[in-house]
């Protein structure tokens, strides 16, 4: 089986960040496409801690992912809960409407 290099794992994260950055600065209107952004940026930064971790020989790396992954499933979590229960009281969640919580 051939060995695949760090290029073609780059090439991806790299992908995925410039998808999560266009996501958050062109669609600002909604929260969901915010957070799935975000997300991607993530996802970005993981698969390069992997692929850097696995053409290192270091496991570091990648129990280093495991816990951001943990992290961001959980701000995942919580953050669809909070726009839930926003959507539920509020009827929206735009960004412009979002900003009606301060307080």
């Amino acid at each position: 089986m051939a060995n695949v290099g760090l290029g073609p794992y780059l090439t991806v994260s790299a992908a995925l960040l410039v998808l999560g950055v266009f996501g958050i600065f062109l669609n600002r209107k909604n929260v969901i496409t915010i957070m799935m952004s975000i997300e991607l940026i993530l996802l970005a930064g993981e698969i390069n801690l992997v692929a850097f971790s696995s053409a290192l020989g270091d496991l570091s790396g990648q129990v280093f992912t495991l816990f951001v992954l943990t992290v961001a499933a959980a701000e995942a979590a919580i953050g669809l809960a909070i726009v839930t229960v926003y959507f539920r009281n509020r009827g929206s969640i735009q960004v412009e409407d979002v900003t009606l919580m301060k307080g």
